[in-house]
């Protein structure tokens, strides 16, 4: 074997133009795959990044009335029970669960003011000991949530940085006293993401996504939410998964858990039926990102299949070079058979002439297509992502085509009659 991979290296090194020229079809074909495949796994992990975010893993948990969100200034629906620490603790102990909290919120609230200056259409949340960890935030000023405050009730509220700049402008806001729903809370902290995640926002459905909390954010204990809202108000939940690979398979399992609490899902009005029925539902932002993904891949498939016609031609060239040599060769072969050389050895010389020859061509165009790939990435703000597996399966998948197109003129060199092929000129 080692000796017919020496004499292909010699022979492809003694007619090195026609060499390069044979193997041009399979670099393009195999360059082209590269950069394809390279597009698709960039793509697919932008549409992941842009739904799903920097690393938070979170699966919300939001109860439902009939296909829309239940409108929590209506107060906690009949048959739906309140959550307890329990409830959360056996939503924690699922597997692929790093964390979890239960928290109030209200989207859009009016009446959170310092002196003059007003917080128009803030988001409010009454959040638990472990939502700041679950959510991604980290405290950038002052202090967060301590347990007296959770056990006494205390009127102490958290900003995001929106917030505390707009009611606070260049001033340091912690020790002041906001007013909210006419209720005085003094600011002990601000806080902000723990990662620096930035969504691409290519339609509306995703500046609705993401910009929830542009008006600004305040947060304040949940044991206070009574303070300024109805006792039982609906309760949000907030998971984080292990990793984003499980995030679907986790939120179901909440979901189920939390539907078991729901006494009667039918508390509609009669003849409406299950349009109205009340529910616990996970937002699957994992389902939506796989059904893009998908569709982006069936649009690429017919890219690679495009590509493949240029390794079909590649390996159409390879047999023809290889046609040529048996040609050139066939003296040398008659001499060989003539001092005992048998079939197979010279079937797997021109075998393995072949397979060097377009193993070498798919190295090049691995090589060929990351370097597409890049050009690709800069010129048109692509992401890529390069596949290792995809580029040894190109070398071997060509090494294959080398020994596919190669067989008919090695068969060829093989049968061929020593005493005819000597008198070959």
């Amino acid at each position: 074997m080692l000796e017919n991979i020496r004499l292909a290296f010699a022979g492809i090194w003694s007619h090195k133009m026609r060499s390069f020229l044979t193997m041009l079809g399979i670099i393009i074909g195999i360059a082209s795959i590269i950069s394809i495949v390279s597009t698709i796994r960039g793509t697919n992990e932008q549409i992941k990044q842009n739904l799903i975010g920097a690393g938070n893993n979170n699966v919300d948990v939001r109860l439902f009335q009939g296909e829309y969100e239940y409108d929590t200034y209506q107060g906690i629906p009949d048959g739906i029970s309140i959550l307890t620490d329990e409830l959360k603790n056996q939503i924690m102990e699922l597997d692929g669960v790093k964390n979890a909290t239960f928290y109030n919120r209200r989207s859009w609230v009016d009446g959170i003011m310092y002196k003059e200056i007003s917080l128009d259409s803030g988001s409010m949340y009454g959040i638990d000991r472990n939502f700041l960890q679950t959510k991604g935030y980290v405290v950038k000023t002052g202090r967060g949530f301590v347990e007296d405050d959770y056990t006494q009730r205390r009127k102490v509220a958290l900003l995001d940085d929106t917030a505390a700049q707009t009611l606070f402008a260049d001033k340091n806001p912690m020790g002041c006293t906001l007013e909210i729903q006419g209720e005085p809370f003094i600011v002990v902290g601000s806080v902000c993401k723990s990662d620096a995640f930035e969504p691409v926002i290519n339609s509306m459905e995703d500046y609705y996504t993401y910009n929830q909390n542009t008006n600004g954010m305040v947060m304040i204990p949940q044991a206070a939410w009574p303070i300024l809202f109805n006792f039982d108000e609906p309760v949000d939940v907030s998971v984080m998964a292990e990793s984003t690979d499980e995030m679907s398979s986790i939120g179901k399992k909440v979901e189920d858990i939390m539907n078991q609490l729901v006494v009667s899902k039918g508390n509609s009005a009669e003849g409406e039926g299950e349009s109205n029925s009340i529910s616990y539902r996970a937002a699957d932002l994992l389902k939506t990102v796989k059904n893009l993904q998908k569709v982006s891949e069936n649009t690429n498939k017919q890219l690679l299949w495009i590509a493949s016609i240029s390794l079909l031609v590649g390996g159409i060239g390879v047999m023809n070079i290889m046609l040529v040599s048996v040609t050139e060769r066939t003296s040398e072969i008659g001499l060989k058979k003539a001092l005992g050389a048998r079939k197979k050895k010279i079937l797997w010389q021109f075998l393995t002439e072949a397979a060097v020859l377009t193993s070498i061509g798919g190295a090049l165009g691995v090589i060929a297509g990351i370097i597409l790939s890049q050009v690709i990435a800069k010129m048109s703000q692509t992401p890529v992502a390069i596949s290792f597996s995809a580029s040894i399966l190109a070398v071997v998948f060509s090494m294959a085509i080398g020994i596919i197109f190669g067989l008919l003129p090695s068969v060829k060199a093989a049968n061929l009659n020593p005493i005819d092929a000597l008198r070959h000129e």
